[in-house]
């Protein structure tokens, strides 16, 4: 398994045959480590690129405005990476709002690559769940550690 984090580059860097996007909740400070739980999970399946948005340098000061060149760099990384994964696991974590995540799954919803998980709590569930009814995403679940086993069983 390799995993790919912003700014590295995507192309440089992913040879793996299989290919997951580490879409959801991130609101540094909200959010659980997730992603974390994710990469250790599928630290022994090594046909998988893992890209992960999560950066491990990233500045809370640095202003989410198109002009800031980290900012534009991050996002362009993440629309990048979300084109090119083969599947896009995306997370709603209840202690988050995930704007940004609610965009993603609206911009993929057609692609036929997410994997969704939306536990109780997240504060627009149904709005998920309509969604993914909406656009046929019949993987979703309630629960991360389902939704891995389900999808990427080991052994």
């Amino acid at each position: 398994m390799k995993i790919i984090k912003p700014p590295l580059s995507i192309a440089k860097h992913h040879r793996r045959p299989k290919s997951l996007f580490l879409a959801g909740s991130i609101e540094m400070g909200k959010s659980e480590n997730w992603q974390a739980g994710v990469e250790n999970y599928f630290a022994d399946l090594e046909d998988y690129t893992l890209f992960n948005p999560r950066r491990d340098n990233w500045d809370a000061s640095w202003e989410q405005e198109f002009e800031k060149p980290e900012f534009y760099q991050q996002v362009n990384w993440e629309l990048t990476a979300l084109e090119q994964a083969d599947l896009i696991l995306m997370y709603f974590s209840p202690e988050t709002k995930s704007p940004i995540s609610l965009l993603e799954l609206g911009l993929h919803a057609r692609s036929g690559k997410l994997l969704v998980c939306c536990p109780d709590g997240f504060w627009r569930k149904g709005n998920v769940e309509i969604v993914c009814e909406r656009y046929t995403i019949s993987t979703f679940f309630n629960d991360l550690e389902e939704l891995l086993a389900s999808r990427f069983p080991k052994g």
